[in-house]
């Protein structure tokens, strides 16, 4: 678990320093990187863009496709003006496993590639120097690990990961590298929950700091900068009379600022912005502030032509431009948490969060054709390890975003095999565990596939609100048979309906594969005509039943897989293509969601 999580800034009392750029890069094909000691010198470098994947920039096979140790350095200068205070170096994403090194010193080693850490470099730095930052990484795939996968070797000795999920496994520091540097006495981590009466709203907070001396006061302002409310202590409530609440495609932020005090002289501070709302589960409703929701949005992908996985600001904003003109009000974060920033882009666009740790590829039948086997995943005889890495993860991803009013839920697995009973322990382990980590106690759920269905899940009593991904028209029931496919579906959904089961239900994934341009009359799978048709019948099923409270298509754009029979140079069930223009389903489905009110069966 990461104790330092907040997102870095700089002001009086702290310092960040992006160290985005061209950094030294090499592949360590022999993993021999650390007994040659490549911690004080790479031997033949290449430079590499950060943040960015590593592979698509490269025009021959064997690079692109790369799986093993790889090395990233670079001389970063330390000012002297940062002497007594804590430095560190705080990397966004190292895909999947990394270990830090700093003027040849071993500084700590993190696992998981999709969240932050923090590495503290106090003992190693050369203040008024060039630093030498070196890292050794990793981008194998295991079964005990996030995501899932195997790593091959093929008969030419070279290495090739065989996922078990369906996006490719873009690999490098994805995120922006930081140096920052902090008092010894700092703000750790805050936590703000907001709770509402008449006309009055209460922010509950915590602040933690690193040493137990020194006063804590903590001010909130408005958008005009005023002063709304104070207090005093790490733990207190602060009183907003007539807030201004945050809602969905309607927000509001204030600034909440953290001062750590010793003897009248500013030891620490920190400012970050929060939202006043609150999320409930009411019977099949989910609540905004006491309202009724209806999500209409995407599964999307942190991915893009170029860079791969890394975030890009241009590519962010062109999202939520094309998100906000379909009428959009939230999304998923498929398959793992993604850049702070994209949250930081739904706060204050008034977006509505499921966040997604990258428990992904739990179902080995499900991804044969991508390297699994036909058996029930859990189980394995790998699941005690993956389990701590699991939790480690989910535990950091709701450290990290857990004060993003935008944060509506926590999605703990994305089609795992519950279709079993081997993995009921695991998940009764899982849910237990993260029950108390969310101090806003906002509801967790997971995916559902096609084969985990109301018949088939033995783990259906553990979601708070159901999300579910289904796919008659395209991996089944395709073509002239999707009428077939509607009425499975709705024989499904009959039996939720006729249950004692009274918790939402968000379609979290449907769609067609699309190839852009391709029309043909009448509709022949592939087609843009078909990929319309199927969204017809998906929304024909959904204005039936009251339970269904979200539609998020499968996907916002289209991105990159691993090749296969299945897969045309990736999935192409985006509504936009990669390059984020608009299919002709774009224009269909901005139809129907502009007619849609974010309380639609309200």
């Amino acid at each position: 678990m990461e104790q330092e999580l907040l997102y870095p800034l700089t002001n009086k009392c702290r310092f960040d320093q992006k160290l985005d750029g061209l950094w030294d890069f090499e592949f360590d094909r022999e993993s021999q990187g650390l007994a040659d000691n490549w911690t004080a010198k790479l031997p033949d470098p290449i430079k590499m863009p950060v943040p960015a994947s590593f592979n698509d920039f490269f025009t021959d096979k064997d690079s692109r496709e790369y799986t093993g140790d790889f090395w990233y350095a670079k001389r970063v200068f330390v000012p002297g003006s940062l002497r007594g205070k804590l430095i560190g170096l705080r990397f966004g994403a190292a895909t999947h496993r990394a270990t830090v090194y700093v003027n040849g010193q071993e500084i700590r080693s993190h696992e998981g590639g999709f969240l932050p850490f923090l590495a503290d470099i106090t003992s190693a730095v050369k203040f008024d120097e060039e630093n030498l930052v070196v890292l050794e990484m990793n981008n194998e795939l295991h079964r005990d690990a996030l995501p899932a996968g195997d790593t091959a070797v093929l008969k030419n000795g070279k290495k090739m990961v065989k996922p078990f999920f369906d996006f490719y496994n873009y690999s490098g520091l994805n995120r922006s590298v930081h140096l920052v540097a902090t008092p010894e006495n700092h703000v750790v981590d805050y936590t703000a929950v907001s709770t509402l009466g008449d006309d009055l709203a209460t922010v509950h907070y915590t602040v933690t700091t690193s040493q137990s001396v020194g006063s804590v006061s903590v001010t909130l302002r408005d958008k005009d900068d005023q002063i709304v409310a104070t207090s005093n202590g790490r733990t207190g409530d602060l009183v907003v009379q007539h807030p201004q609440l945050w809602n969905v495609r309607d927000a509001h932020l204030y600034t909440l600022t953290i001062q750590v005090t010793a003897n009248d002289n500013l030891i620490d501070e920190y400012s970050d912005e929060i939202g006043i709302r609150t999320i409930t589960i009411a019977g099949h409703q989910i609540e905004v502030n006491g309202q009724p929701v209806y999500l209409k949005g995407f599964g999307r992908h942190e991915d893009s032509i170029y860079a791969g996985r890394a975030f890009d600001l241009n590519v962010e904003k062109r999202d939520f431009e094309l998100m906000k003109w379909m009428g959009a009000n939230s999304f998923r974060t498929s398959h793992y948490p993604y850049d702070e920033e994209v949250y930081r882009f739904a706060d204050r666009e008034g977006f509505l969060i499921i966040d997604e740790v990258p428990a992904v590829g739990f179902k080995m039948a499900a991804a044969s054709f991508l390297g699994g086997l036909d058996q029930s995943f859990f189980d394995g005889d790998w699941t005690e390890e993956l389990y701590k890495k699991h939790l480690d993860q989910v535990t950091d991803m709701i450290h990290r975003d857990k004060n993003h009013p935008s944060v509506l839920a926590w999605s703990l697995f994305n089609e795992p095999d519950t279709s079993s009973k081997s993995a009921v322990p695991y998940f009764e382990k899982m849910f237990a565990a993260t029950k108390a980590l969310d101090p806003d106690q906002r509801p967790r759920t997971f995916t559902l596939n096609e084969d985990d269905t109301f018949d088939t899940s033995y783990c259906k009593q553990f979601p708070d609100f159901y999300l579910l991904n289904r796919y008659p028209g395209w991996y089944h029931k395709w073509g002239y048979e999707i009428s077939d496919g509607e009425a499975g579906l709705r024989e499904e959904l009959d039996k939720w309906a006729a249950s004692d089961i009274d918790k939402p239900v968000v379609f979290s994934e449907y769609g067609a594969d699309t190839q852009p341009g391709l029309h043909k009359l009448p509709s022949v799978m592939w087609s843009e005509e078909y990929q319309i048709e199927l969204l017809q019948m998906f929304n024909r099923v959904f204005d039936s039943y009251d339970f269904i409270r979200g539609e998020q298509p499968w996907n916002l754009a289209d991105f990159q897989t691993v090749e296969g029979n299945m897969r045309v140079n990736g999935n192409k069930k985006g509504l936009f293509t990669r390059d984020r223009q608009p299919k002709e389903a774009a224009f269909y489905l901005r139809h129907r969601w502009l007619d849609i009110d974010n309380n639609f069966k309200n």
